[in-house]
C-alpha cells in the first residue's frame, strides 16, 4: 500500500506541472508587430560651407592671403545677418604644391572653410551670392532639414505606436483572438531623414533654393497580449 500511494502522489504532481505549463503557455499568447511612423514637413533650416583657397609661392604668404580673405567673408556673411554662433569653422589646410617628380615644392595652397546655418531658407540663396562676392571659391549645400527635428521625432514615434496597434489589431481579427495589452515596445534605429523632389523654383536675381519637404521616419517593434 505504501508503494502505491508514492506512485499515486507522484502522479498527482506530474499532472499538477503539466497543468501549471499549460496554463504558462496559455498566458503568454502574444502577438508581435513592426510599427513605422512617417511626418512629413517643410524644412525651415539651410546649411552651406563656404571656403575659400588661395596659392602663394611661400606657406607663411598663403595663409596670410587666406586669413584676410576669410577674414573678409566672415564679415560679410555677419553683415548679410548670419549670427556669429551659426558660422563654424570647418577646416583649415596647408598643403605643398611640387612638380611632376614631387622633388621640388613650387608654392602652397592654403585652405579654410566655414559652415553657415541660416533659418531663413528664403534668403539663403542670396546668402550664397554674398559669400561668393566677399571671395568664397569654395560652396558646397544645402543641407535642408527642420529646426524643431525632436518634436517631429516623437511624433513620428506616436505614429509608429498607432501603425504597431493596427497591425496587431487585424491579426487578432484575423486569428479570431482578443487583442489584449501592450507588453513590450523597443524603439528601432531610427531611418535617416530623407530629402522629397524640392518644386522647381522661379527665375530670380540670386541663386534659387527650393526646400522642398524633408521626411522623419520612426519604427519600433511591439508585443501584445491575447486576451
Amino acid at each position: 500500500m505504501k508503494a502505491l500511494r508514492t506512485i499515486t502522489l507522484a502522479g498527482a504532481i506530474a499532472l499538477a506541472a503539466a497543468g501549471a505549463a499549460g496554463a504558462s503557455a496559455a498566458g503568454s499568447r502574444t502577438i508581435t508587430v513592426l510599427g513605422t511612423g512617417i511626418v512629413t514637413t517643410v524644412p525651415d533650416e539651410a546649411q552651406f560651407t563656404f571656403g575659400v583657397q588661395t596659392t602663394a609661392p611661400t606657406a607663411k604668404a598663403a595663409l596670410s592671403a587666406n586669413a584676410a580673405r576669410m577674414t573678409r567673408l566672415i564679415a560679410a556673411l555677419q553683415g548679410a545677418g548670419i549670427k556669429p554662433a551659426d558660422i563654424q569653422t570647418a577646416e583649415i589646410s596647408l598643403t605643398p604644391n611640387t612638380n611632376e617628380t614631387g622633388s621640388k615644392v613650387l608654392s602652397f595652397t592654403a585652405g579654410n572653410s566655414v559652415t553657415v546655418k541660416t533659418r531663413a531658407i528664403a534668403r539663403s540663396g542670396s546668402i550664397v551670392d554674398v559669400a561668393v562676392a566677399a571671395g568664397a571659391n569654395l560652396v558646397s549645400g544645402p543641407s535642408l532639414g527642420p529646426s524643431d527635428q525632436l518634436l517631429l521625432q516623437r511624433r513620428a514615434l506616436q505614429a509608429a505606436v498607432a501603425d504597431a496597434r493596427a497591425r496587431a489589431a487585424a491579426i487578432a481579427a484575423a486569428a479570431h483572438v482578443r487583442l489584449g495589452r501592450v507588453v513590450s515596445v523597443t524603439e528601432n534605429q531610427s531611418s535617416p531623414i530623407t530629402f522629397a523632389p524640392a518644386p522647381k523654383a522661379s527665375a530670380a536675381s540670386s541663386t534659387p533654393v527650393a526646400p522642398g519637404t524633408v521626411q522623419t521616419e520612426e519604427d519600433i517593434t511591439a508585443t501584445f497580449a491575447i486576451a
